[in-house]
């Protein structure tokens, strides 16, 4: 079947409007990081999604922010609820590391563990020995 001149048209505008959405691929991510990702890192990624409220310590300061926080495709999606449309923010994990705190981190909490990129340093606290484990 033939293809009009408007179905051409739309397909590509719908194109050109992705293209500008891709800060945050995994591609763009690998890119950045000068990383990759394995085809069963990829696979695995695609079927491990979780949810569900951590908190997010506030850099120099005791407060912790509590946030609805959406692991897929190899990032972290925060919102304010878990019925908000769309996030707050996101972090591309591809590149961090897990890890419990140390001592000097100062950070005197149960289920808290830190991800970290070069001098890039979040802290998270799970309200639950289960989420934390997950």
């Amino acid at each position: 079947e033939q293809e009009s001149e408007d179905d051409i048209h739309s397909s590509r505008s719908s194109l050109d409007r992705q293209s500008h959405h891709r800060a945050n691929t995994t591609m763009h991510v690998c890119w950045y990081r000068n990383t990759s990702v394995s085809m069963t890192d990829h696979s695995v990624a695609v079927e491990n999604q979780l949810s569900g409220y951590l908190l997010r310590k506030f850099k120099n300061s005791n407060g912790w922010q509590k946030l609805w926080v959406v692991f897929t495709n190899f990032c972290l999606f925060f919102y304010k609820t878990h019925q908000d449309d769309y996030p707050l923010a996101s972090l591309p994990l591809l590149g961090y590391t897990v890890s419990c705190p140390v001592e000097a981190d100062g950070i005197q909490k149960d289920y808290v563990f830190k991800l970290q990129f070069k001098s890039h340093v979040y802290f998270f606290r799970a309200e639950s020995k289960y989420t934390f484990e997950r």
